[in-house]
């Protein structure tokens, strides 16, 4: 009896082995590319499992032969599939449309139903900058509809202090004017109460051409309190290959993140990933209360081998999901030169390795450094897809900076998508133009593009300039000192991933102030966009000399802030420059 239980026992062991089958497969994009992370669905078991999170593969016991898969991922059509379970499943997800315009290329600047043009292009040795085409004058009775990111990012001021610091001529593509008028963060205004933003608008004569107009549009984000922001997960992502070997670049990024790390909390984490020839986990992830263990690691960095930007920033986003703080600050720092020699190099390949990566709730703040072969452009489509913000550090000083008198705006954020749209008045404004936020070429030429937000720090401010050209009611109105309403303006924004999309509408209501007259910080933003426009050598600036932009700045720049008195010196260097060059002294 005892043996005919035994028996029996292992009968059944032996049937129950022949009915299990081993799912496996991989689930991969129209072009062949694995996505990790896709929900799979098995319908016999009712149990979830995921694809894995490099090679999209999966691996699945099971007890049926044949089953059903539904597979979902965000950003992809739902797929359900039979399936049978002795073999090997290809499995394709398609894009939504939803996400098929996301990934079209997008503008930080738009007038509707406005067909654009673009010119030259000027090349800078081995530095790479994408070609901008300056925005045109529109007709507002036709074009009243524009729009522009509120994006912050002032890497090109400091980009352009390197250039002038060296005695060198700034290639024009360099020059993003917004960055260098918001690189001051002017005209700040606490927004009220519980409001997340405080909107102002001002009218003031154009200084460098007589027959026009300048409107001010201001956006200042609440400033958090630094001791209540949520806990930070930080994963810098440093480059520390060949390239980077030089005083300027990764010793001063040791610099910079070591000013950094002594600012953190004990509710903070870093974890540090490096490459350089290969990509490693240099530092698991570690409290802020270790100071002197992430100061040490940060200096035993040194500088080898190639540059596999691509897989370092997807093991840096890895790293960054594992530690994932819910309703914290969950961000990646990368920092290099942006010379990226292994893997997907390109511009366009990296804009589609980040846009996956945006809906994951880590952010990513850029650093770049270096010069000869710095990558600007790498580093912009690395920040604005990857919903963050991108600084140039030209050295110590602006490396302290961004990361330490500036931290909160730098890397925490009150919005995401953010946006402004204003409709002009017709009876008013003749014909306008944006300054500044100046698209790509290649965005330009995709008749699919539309407005792509940007992210606001805390306390951060966004001042975006237009040249208006007055009608002649304006022309009366103004005379009489009569407040006249330029334009209706919508703010658009999301918060913390929120899909949900926010707006707050205002008007641009304003009495037209002599340049004289008006806050000392917009006269000063002024004298800043002409000094961006004449080293672009803008058409659009009735070439006033430099003796002129000078007088505006001194008269205007707070004697106490620093930043605004080095911009006097930066002043002076590019007239001496530009006019030796020019082989002209007579405004001197």
């Amino acid at each position: 009896m005892k043996q005919l239980a035994i028996y029996c026992a292992l009968l059944l062991i032996a049937t129950s082995a022949k009915s299990q089958f081993y799912l496996r497969g991989e689930i991969k994009d129209e072009k062949n590319k694995p996505l990790p992370n896709a929900r799979i669905f098995v319908h016999a078991a009712k149990a979830f499992y995921y694809s894995g999170a490099t090679a999209g593969d999966f691996g699945i016991n099971e007890r049926v032969l044949y089953d059903s898969l539904t597979i979902t991922l965000e950003g992809y059509e739902t797929l359900t599939v039979k399936v049978k379970t002795d073999q090997w499943q290809k499995i394709i997800l398609k894009l939504t449309a939803d996400a098929v315009s996301k990934n079209q290329s997008k503008l930080i600047s738009f007038t509707k139903d406005k067909n654009q043009t673009a010119f030259k292009q000027w090349f800078a040795g081995d530095e790479t900058y994408f070609q901008l085409v300056e925005n045109e004058f529109e007709e507002s009775a036709l074009f009243p509809a524009t729009g522009f990111s509120l994006n912050v990012n002032k890497a090109s001021y400091s980009n352009v202090r390197r250039f002038l610091n060296m005695n060198s001529l700034v290639p024009p593509d360099a020059i993003r004017t917004e960055e260098l008028i918001n690189y001051f963060n002017l005209n700040y205004r606490e927004p009220k109460g519980d409001s997340l933003f405080a909107v102002e608008s001002q009218l003031t004569n154009c200084p460098w051409n007589s027959k026009e107009q300048l409107l001010y549009v201001n956006v200042s984000a609440k400033k958090l309190d630094l001791d209540k922001v949520p806990p930070g997960n930080f994963v810098f992502l440093i480059d520390v290959s060949g390239s980077m070997d030089m005083p300027n670049r990764l010793p001063l990024l040791k610099a910079a993140f070591q000013l950094f790390v002594k600012n953190l909390r004990p509710v903070d984490s870093v974890t540090i990933v490096t490459y350089g020839g290969y990509v490693t986990v240099w530092l698991t992830p570690t409290s802020g209360s270790e100071k002197e263990k992430i100061l040490k690691s940060i200096e035993e960095l040194e500088a080898q081998g190639d540059t596999p930007g691509e897989s370092a920033i997807r093991v840096a986003y890895q790293t960054a999901k594992r530690s994932f703080i819910k309703g914290g600050n969950n961000r990646v720092i990368l920092a290099t030169d942006g010379d990226f020699n292994v893997g997907e190099t390109s511009e366009k390949a990296l804009d589609e390795l980040i846009s996956s990566q945006r809906q994951s709730g880590v952010y990513l703040t850029c650093l770049g450094v270096g010069m000869g072969n710095f990558k600007d452009s790498k580093l912009q489509i690395l920040a604005k897809k990857g919903n963050g913000n991108y600084a140039y550090l030209d050295d110590i000083h602006e490396a302290e900076r961004v990361l330490v008198k500036e931290l909160t705006q730098t890397f925490y954020a009150v919005a995401d998508d953010a946006s402004i749209n204003l409709k002009f008045n017709p009876e008013y404004v003749k014909s306008y133009r944006l300054i500044g936020f100046d698209n790509k070429k290649e965005a330009l030429a995709d008749s699919l593009n539309n407005l792509e937000g940007g992210e606001m720090g805390s306390g951060s401010t966004v001042m975006a300039i237009f040249e208006i050209i007055p009608t002649e009611h304006n022309l009366k109105e103004c005379a009489l000192k009569s407040p006249i309403e330029i334009a209706s303006m919508e703010l658009n924004y999301s918060q913390n991933q929120d899909s949900v999309i926010k707006k707050i509408n205002f008007n641009a209501i304003s009495i037209l102030t002599p340049i004289d007259q008006i806050n000392k910080e917009l006269k000063f933003a002024a004298a800043v966009t002409m000094f961006a426009l004449k080293l672009k050598n803008s058409k659009y600036y009735n070439d006033q000399p430099w003796s002129y932009i000078k007088n505006i700045a001194k008269s205007s720049a707070d004697q106490s802030n620093y930043l605004q008195q080095q911009f006097l010196t930066l002043l002076e260097k590019a007239s001496k420059l530009y006019n030796k060059k020019k082989g002209n002294k007579s405004e001197e």
